[in-house]
């Protein structure tokens, strides 16, 4: 899933070329190719499919050129994660309806790749073989509010792996004593909205759980794969009800498990979680540019273009990004209110900057 706009990562991310295509990392990949190359361990390359806003299409293709045009799955416009989801099922399905699936978003950080390539060879076969809809839980290592949380119990069932939990509830970001109290429970996991099933479990679950999607994009059978695509999705997404698949699907579920994962990841949603993975120096900022110089500065995260020349004084828990001639100082606890800077901006001084 690629359609993001990234908002939060304003001012590098900007509409015209969001997060998941720019390499926010310094590392000369964007994180749209880390992904799939990431995939190219378990996943055959012409079964690897990208969902996006048809406005992104030819990004797509200048970064992963070996994709072809058929690869693209294009939305018309924005309307979650479940439509998303719910296209290129119901797509992928016309061409296989005993295809196996994971779903993951194009803009997350993955560390130990191998143990990732592991867990999602052993959960596809699982979901080959069960009704189940499967989501990748992610071991907490901090009481963080910014993510969503599952619940698991032990299993009253005979799974092929211990690390296949029951999933008893999911809750979205909680607050910092809720938090702690998921923590210290030891039976929460990080929500990571990377998930596997087959092709014949969600729809079922989208039948069940969310008809008015469902009946929508089954009504494309005849369409999907055809030059008469195109108009019917146009069609289907402006009567398409705009909602995320853990609410219409997997928060009503009863045969939802969860992979108790061990591999380093981050869904890089915000400067400060870019900042929690950046190597540090020794006053804990997180520099990323060649001329910068830092006095009495900690514990902030720099991203300048790489020949600017940036000179800080007396910082402390900041946020300081300059892109596309765009400059923003912020404070990392007030991060969540970089949308509401990018509301202004684009009503204060024109949508060109945003």
């Amino acid at each position: 899933m690629a359609g993001g706009v990234g908002t939060r990562f304003w001012p590098m991310s900007k509409l015209n070329i969001p997060k998941q295509f720019i390499d926010i990392l310094g590392i000369g990949k964007s994180l749209i190719r880390m992904t799939y190359e990431r995939f190219l361990l378990t996943i055959l390359p012409e079964n690897i499919y990208v969902v996006t806003n048809e406005m992104y299409k030819d990004l797509v293709l200048e970064q992963i050129p070996e994709l072809s045009p058929d690869q693209i799955i294009c939305e018309p416009s924005r309307r979650n994660t479940a439509p998303c989801i719910a296209y290129a099922t119901y797509k992928i399905a016309s061409l296989n309806p005993e295809a196996n699936f994971v779903v993951s978003p194009a803009d997350h950080i993955i560390f130990k790749e191998d143990n990732f390539s592991q867990i999602i060879k052993v959960a596809l076969d699982a979901v080959s073989k069960n009704d189940w809809l499967m989501t990748l839980g992610i071991r907490p290592t901090r009481p963080d509010t910014g993510y969503g949380y599952i619940q698991f119990k032990e299993n009253d069932l005979d799974v092929s792996d211990h690390r296949i939990k029951k999933v008893k509830t999911f809750t979205e970001k909680p607050n910092l004593e809720f938090a702690k109290k998921f923590i210290d429970s030891g039976d929460f996991l990080w929500n990571s909205g990377i998930f596997v099933w087959s092709a014949k479990s969600i729809i079922h679950a989208f039948e069940n759980f969310v008809p008015e999607i469902s009946s929508v994009f089954a009504e494309g059978k005849e369409f999907y794969n055809t030059s008469k695509e195109k108009d019917f999705i146009k069609k289907t997404y402006q009567v398409c009800k705009n909602i995320s698949i853990d609410y219409a699907v997997m928060e009503k579920a009863k045969n939802v498990f969860t992979f108790y994962s061990d591999f380093e990841w981050s869904d890089l949603g915000t400067w400060g979680s870019l900042y929690d993975i950046s190597k540090k120096d020794n006053q804990k900022n997180a520099v990323i540019g060649n001329n910068v110089l830092a006095y009495e500065t900690s514990d902030c995260i720099v991203n300048v273009p790489k020949d600017k020349l940036v000179v800080l004084e007396g910082l402390k828990d900041y946020i300081v990004v300059e892109s596309n001639h765009i400059l923003l100082i912020c404070r990392k606890q007030n991060e969540q209110q970089i949308r509401q800077f990018v509301q202004d901006v684009k009503i204060t001084k024109g949508e060109k900057f945003v």
